[in-house]
């Protein structure tokens, strides 16, 4: 369905995507997961054809982005993460205008927004301003603009920022939905919990290339171990405990943030107790505040030493 061939973006002389080689398969739900600044907006933005790689190739369908500018268009639909909606216009004249770019008039346009109207839950909101809408329901019916034209692709991006937890959970529905429907979906997200609910396979991106790729299950298998949060009482102390973290090679990747910890470890209930015992005996004054088990996040912080809300 999509194919990314060794696809580079610079803008000047930043280059914001680096070698990015990917396939996603028909009706997948497909994620690409991380921080903001790490590329996935201008992927998409490559993706459908809203610019164009500085080197590589993309293909959707068969048909390169480039080359088939109007016909990849016809193709995808576009959730942007910005609400691109007229807030003083209903929903019912925000879709029967976007629909009239499409070329969808009279008793079909009437009949598609009718549809999409019902699909996203608003039918009975139809008839006031955009204004008055929640931040949730103005992002279904984004959506529900974007499949106006009833696209083979969807690009989500970062389609749930800034709601309630409820309107989150109504928008996961929808993608469910979508997606029995054989809709192929790109999701970008930032949230872990997101990529684990919905996507079929991940692509976990930072700087502009791809560190991780497969489905939930066999990316955090790749994490043997966890993450132990600990915190101490000063920043002397601190500095003794990060030097003595350094020697310890069960300790695979160690952030700091003034007297707080975050350690990437390897068999974590042997190393608990060694940390533990380690502290005792130096008369630390330290303490574990958390541990979590392996996970997208852990893989993130493991690979990267950051984490994906940075």
């Amino acid at each position: 369905m999509i194919k990314c061939k060794n696809v580079n973006k610079s803008f000047g002389n930043h280059q914001v995507v680096k070698d990015f080689n990917l396939a996603i398969k028909e009706g997948e739900v497909f994620g690409l997961l991380g921080p903001n600044g790490a590329g996935k907006t201008t992927t998409i933005s490559m993706m459908t054809s809203q610019i164009y790689p500085t080197s590589g190739e993309i293909s959707i369908n068969g048909l390169n982005i480039v080359q088939n500018q109007l016909e990849v268009k016809k193709a995808v639909g576009i959730v942007p993460q910005d609400i691109a909606l007229y807030p003083m216009l209903s929903a019912i004249d925000n879709l029967t205008f976007f629909g009239e770019l499409y070329g969808i008039k009279g008793k079909k346009a009437k009949e598609k927004v009718n549809q999409l109207l019902h699909l996203v839950g608003l039918a009975d909101r139809a008839k006031e301003p955009i204004k008055n809408y929640s931040g949730g329901m103005k992002r279904r019916i984004n959506i529900a603009a974007a499949l106006l034209h009833d696209p083979l692709v969807v690009f989500m991006d970062e389609p749930t920022v800034g709601i309630d937890p409820q309107s989150r959970n109504q928008i996961f529905e929808l993608v469910n939905m979508l997606k029995e429907n054989g809709m192929t979906i790109i999701y970008t997200t930032h949230y872990m919990e997101e990529a684990t609910k919905l996507c079929d396979r991940v692509a976990i991106i930072d700087d502009g290339k791809i560190i991780s790729l497969g489905t939930v299950e066999e990316l955090v298998a790749q994490v043997h171990g966890g993450v132990i949060e600990l915190s101490t009482v000063n920043s002397t102390e601190a500095d003794f405990i990060e030097e003595g973290l350094k020697t310890r090679s069960f300790c695979k990747n160690i952030r700091r943030t003034g007297t707080h910890f975050e350690l990437v470890v390897e068999d974590m209930n042997d190393n608990v107790a060694k940390l533990l015992e380690w502290f005792k005996s130096s008369q630390f004054e330290a303490t574990i505040t958390n541990i979590m088990n392996p996970s997208l996040e852990t893989l993130f912080l493991y690979k990267t030493g950051k984490k994906l809300r940075d």
